[in-house]
């Protein structure tokens, strides 16, 4: 079993006990369940086109940080113009919590993306009703039908699609009501990056597609390069939160890369 196997078969024992505490119902009549979203489509056009995460520990790096908090990260990222900003809840692989988005919503103006495993429509109704603008569909654990279900519940519920893909075969997972197409320079199975191999897929994208460069960027170099090949947006997060003040890491990279 790998670890996005593993990752999945914890997700479902999660789900089915949330669900057993909390019903759909009672995550309607939650405090932002009725909020306007914002648009992570129209903010990577208005913006740097950077979607900025906040995580603090993966699989495959272990700690990344653990010292700061969502609330000073984010607002800093929102400052120095950034598009989004993505926030890990899955807690047991990653460290996340629904408590990083209920904590930073109210505190900005840009699109918050709810990064985690869906794998169950209750996982939508969560993350509308935490304020979330944005979910991620992750093609290496969906079916292209579930992607399509998937993403017609989630405009239902004024929610944008962020489907990320890593291999030619997971480009049948797209379809036209997808509203941006995230391509993962990391193969989650054994974690090698590899940004020409992200490149080529995106090639492949019908045209006009809001295209996201997502993982694997460590320098200035490995943005430019993606930018120049004609990427939209680009999802990051280890590269600032390496750093003991990702804030900064962040304001110093967007004043090299502008």
């Amino acid at each position: 079993m790998n670890i996005l196997d593993k990752i999945i078969a914890r997700k479902r024992e999660e789900i089915a006990f949330s669900k057993s505490k909390i019903s759909v119902e009672e995550l309607k009549n939650s405090e932002y369940f009725g909020r306007e979203t914002f648009s992570l489509k129209e903010s990577v056009k208005a913006r740097n086109g950077i979607i900025a995460e906040f995580k603090r520990q993966s699989p495959s790096k272990g700690i990344i940080n653990d010292k700061v908090s969502p609330l000073e990260i984010v607002t800093k990222y929102e400052e120095f113009g950034a598009s989004g900003i993505s926030i890990l809840t899955d807690k047991d692989f990653f460290g996340g919590s629904f408590e990083d988005i209920l904590n930073v919503r109210s505190s900005v103006n840009i699109p918050i993306l709810r990064k985690d495993f869906m794998v169950d429509e209750y996982q939508f109704y969560e993350a509308k009703s935490i304020g979330a603008d944005v979910v991620l569909l992750i093609a290496a654990c969906l079916s292209p039908n579930q992607v399509q279900e998937f993403t017609a519940l989630a405009h239902e519920l004024n929610l944008e699609v962020l489907l990320e893909i890593h291999t030619e075969e997971e480009l049948e997972h797209f379809n036209s009501e997808i509203d941006l197409v995230g391509i993962n320079n990391r193969n989650l199975k054994d974690f090698k990056v590899d940004l020409q191999h992200s490149v080529n897929l995106k090639n492949l994208l019908p045209k006009g597609t809001l295209s996201v460069a997502e993982s694997g960027i460590y320098k200035v170099e490995d943005f430019k390069f993606l930018k120049e090949k004609g990427f939209d947006a680009f999802l990051m997060g280890e590269y600032f939160m390496n750093n003991e003040n990702p804030g900064n890491k962040f304001k110093e990279f967007v004043d090299v890369i502008i």
